[in-house]
C-alpha cells in the first residue's frame, strides 16, 4: 500500500501548548508517521498508509478540544 501524505486543518490551536497537544495525539495513533503541526498556518501534516487512519486523526484531534477538517 502506498503512503499517503494528509494534511489537516487545525481550527483552535492559539498557542505552543495547542500544537504541542495536536502533536502529542497524531503520534499516538498508530499508523501515522512524520507528524508537523504548524501552529501559525493551522495545519497538522502526517504521512498513513491506512486511510482509515483520517477519521481516526480526526476525531481524536476534536476530542483533544480541537476542530480539524480535510482543507
Amino acid at each position: 500500500m502506498t503512503t499517503q501524505k494528509i494534511t489537516l486543518t487545525i481550527d483552535g490551536m492559539s498557542c505552543g501548548h495547542c500544537s504541542t497537544m495536536v502533536q502529542r495525539t497524531l503520534d499516538a495513533i498508530e499508523g501515522i508517521s512524520n507528524v508537523s503541526v504548524d501552529l501559525d498556518g493551522k495545519q497538522a501534516r502526517f504521512d498513513t498508509d491506512t486511510p482509515a487512519r483520517i477519521e481516526t486523526a480526526i476525531q481524536q484531534i476534536n476530542e483533544a478540544g480541537y476542530t480539524a477538517s480535510r482543507p
